[in-house]
This record gives C-alpha cells, sequence and structure tokens, in this order.
C-alpha cells in the first residue's frame, strides 16, 4: 500500500473553472470511482465561504464530498477521517490550524489515516502542514519558519512565485544556515510524494514547477523536480 501526499503550492479549487486538473488528479490516485474526500477548512476559522467553494468544485466531480469544522458542534472526527480515501486541507493561518488540531488530537488522527492509505493534500497550509517545517505568513510582520507535522522530511514553501517576500526569504534562511534546502512550490504547481519521498512536480497551470532550493558554493540553486504537465 503507498502513502501519497499532494502539496499544492497555490490555486486550485476551481479558480480555471473550465478544467478541474489538480483536483481530477487528485482523486485519480485513490483508483476509485467515487472516492470520499474529506474537506478541513480549519486555517480559516471554518469559513463558510471557503466550505461552499470546496462543495461547489467537488460536488460536480466523481467523488463523495465532505467536510470537518472545529468551531461548530464537532463529529466524531477519528471515525470520520479513517473511513476516507483523500483529505484536502485548506489553506489560511497554518499556526492557528496546527494549535486547534493539537487540542482535538487531529496530528495523531491524519496520521493513522495516512499510514492506512488515506491520501493527504492541501493547498498552502495544506501543503506546508505534511512538512517538518513550514515558511509561513500566519504573522503579518513576516515570513516565519514553523514547526509542522512532519509526515514528510524538510521545509517547504508554498505560493514560491506568486508572493514577492518568498524568495528572498528562502534565499535569506538558506545562508544564515537556518535550513539545508527548501522544497519551493509555485501557484499552479504541486509537488507529489509518495511513501515520503519526492515523485513528480505536477503542474496545472502553464510551465510552473517545483524545486529543490539549496545553497552550493555560496550560490542558491533552483533545482526543478521533475514534472507532470496536466
Amino acid at each position: 500500500m503507498k502513502k501519497h501526499i499532494l502539496a499544492i503550492g497555490g490555486g486550485g479549487f476551481g479558480r480555471t473553472k473550465s478544467k478541474y486538473l489538480i483536483e481530477n488528479y487528485l482523486l485519480n490516485l485513490s483508483k476509485k470511482e467515487f472516492p470520499k474526500v474529506c474537506f478541513l477548512p480549519t486555517a480559516t476559522g471554518d469559513n463558510d465561504s471557503y466550505i461552499v467553494r470546496f462543495y461547489s468544485v467537488f460536488s460536480s466531480l466523481n467523488c463523495h464530498p465532505s467536510h470537518l469544522e472545529f468551531f461548530k458542534r464537532t463529529v466524531d472526527i477519528e471515525k470520520h477521517i479513517l473511513k476516507q480515501d483523500i483529505v484536502f486541507v485548506g489553506g489560511g493561518n497554518t499556526k492557528s490550524m496546527l494549535a486547534i488540531w493539537k487540542n482535538w488530537g487531529m496530528s495523531s488522527v491524519l496520521n493513522d489515516a495516512y499510514n492506512n492509505g488515506v491520501i493527504m493534500s492541501g493547498v498552502s497550509a495544506g501543503a506546508i502542514c505534511w512538512f517538518t517545517s513550514g515558511i509561513t505568513d500566519s504573522w503579518d510582520s513576516e515570513l516565519r519558519i514553523l514547526p509542522c507535522l512532519d509526515f514528510i522530511s524538510g521545509t517547504c514553501c508554498p505560493h514560491y512565485d506568486e508572493e514577492p517576500a518568498r524568495i528572498p526569504y528562502v534565499k535569506e534562511i538558506l545562508i544564515r544556515n537556518k535550513v539545508t534546502s527548501c522544497i519551493s512550490i509555485e501557484g499552479g504547481a504541486a509537488m507529489h510524494y509518495i511513501d515520503g519521498k519526492p515523485f513528480k512536480s505536477v503542474s496545472f497551470n502553464n510551465n510552473k514547477n517545483s524545486y529543490n532550493v539549496y545553497l552550493e558554493n555560496k550560490v542558491i540553486v533552483e533545482s526543478p523536480f521533475d514534472k507532470i504537465q496536466l
């Protein structure tokens, strides 16, 4: 049984309305005709419009969508998550999301599900949460490195080409030896991991990439991963 994580750098969720490319790629990983997909909108405080947008997209695809909330009456999270085929974590404030999850024992539930073959995925906060650490704008003053769930070893930066502070910050933390490398994912791209190891970068916009960024002989190197263009 292979374990899959799909970390999306930005975009998706029906923003390209005519083609649900990354959504269908994710659903196809399950190998099921109608996989069960659970949306976790925790990082936005379970924002109603975000939940509606999830259903507006996934209800039109071949799947059984559901969502899990922590700011209203909460269902039995272990029972619900373990019967899913796919978990999709939304974007927002990663630090707040992880704090809420810790209080509910969610990291343990997700880890059990992951080890039982449930596909983990998400965008932005939902991308970095699976790594040892992630670069986040959870604080409004500056980007920071945040400890995450450690399902995948390493540090991840989403929105690599979408937000102007991202590339300089990755360069800074490499030069200052805060990290040895950084998985940097552009908007319109996702990094697909199988059994905790990088498989392919998946581009669902024109020529978008994921990189392993590191310092070599005091020079920043952006090494692109092999890519699937959808």
